[in-house]
């Protein structure tokens, strides 16, 4: 009797087991499982791929410099400026003139390939006396440059993956999971791909910003006898409103005097009258 108790038991465990093991798998839980997957694996490849980046490259330097100094003629300073950029290859990039009572002031901000930076500081810098104000700066962007070369290349790779999961998904609800992170993962290659171009632009062409001014005399300016006239009327048209407004501001008191006036006149023409009778 034991022996077919124990029987039934077994038999119920297994038919259990069956059971469980003919349920479906999920198929939400076959993408997500595929995407943690190849998570994992982008990581894997972002670690490896900054391990490989580690190799010396040459440093990446982002040069910049600031000159500001006085000048006897702004024009000839300019097109000594203007002749040293292009012999170097740069470019003006933008170009201000400022003009005070007596000062004229021009700002140059030129790019300038980073081989003939050095150069082109020290032609201005032999073209000048004295220099207000001089400088010179290096920022190296070397360890930020390996990052996102790193994690671009890693996002790329991923990229490709999710294309892969893309092409074996089964139905609309994974094709809009998988492209939805597709679109994630673009966005951060778009936006690191901007940030490394960006890096490579400031390393290639430094930027120099140059500043220069001349004192003027301190004359005044010369004003035609038109513009005299002219103001001369303005002027009387400005003083003619100034008093007005300030008989506004004392209308009252006119009131009270004009009042009082004419009382003390009457009474005093009352008292002659009487005098003279």
């Amino acid at each position: 009797m034991k022996k077919c108790v124990w029987f039934v038991l077994l038999l119920f465990v297994f038919s259990c087991e069956g059971e469980y093991s003919k349920e479906p798998v999920p198929e939400n839980s076959r993408v997500s499982g595929l995407l943690n997957n190849f998570s994992e694996e982008a990581e894997y490849d972002i670690a490896s791929s900054q391990e490989m980046a580690a190799k010396p490259i040459p440093p990446k330097l982002i040069r910049e410099a600031y000159l500001r100094f006085q000048t006897l003629n702004i024009d000839t300073t300019f097109q000594n400026i203007a002749s040293y950029v292009k012999r170097s290859g740069g470019f003006i990039q933008s170009d201000r003139s400022d003009k005070s009572y007596n000062q004229l002031t021009r700002t140059l901000i030129v790019r300038i390939p980073v081989k003939n930076f050095n150069t082109v500081v020290n032609d201005i810098d032999n073209d000048v006396e004295y220099f207000d104000s001089k400088n010179i700066s290096s920022k190296d962007v070397t360890e930020e440059f390996i990052d996102l070369e790193a994690r671009l290349k890693a996002k790329r790779t991923l990229e490709e993956r999710y294309l892969q999961i893309l092409s074996k998904a089964k139905n609309v609800k994974e094709i809009l999971d998988i492209e939805r992170e597709l679109s994630k993962i673009r966005e951060e290659i778009e936006a690191k791909h901007g940030r490394l171009k960006y890096l490579e632009n400031k390393v290639s062409m430094s930027t120099l910003t140059i500043e220069f001014y001349k004192i003027t005399s301190e004359t005044g300016v010369t004003v035609s006898y038109g513009s005299k006239m002219w103001n001369a009327i303005k002027s009387g048209f400005d003083g003619i409103s100034t008093f007005f407004l300030f008989l506004l501001n004392i209308w009252p008191f006119l009131i009270i005097v004009t009042i009082l006036t004419y009382y003390i006149r009457k009474k005093w023409k009352k008292s002659r009258s009487k005098k003279e009778s």
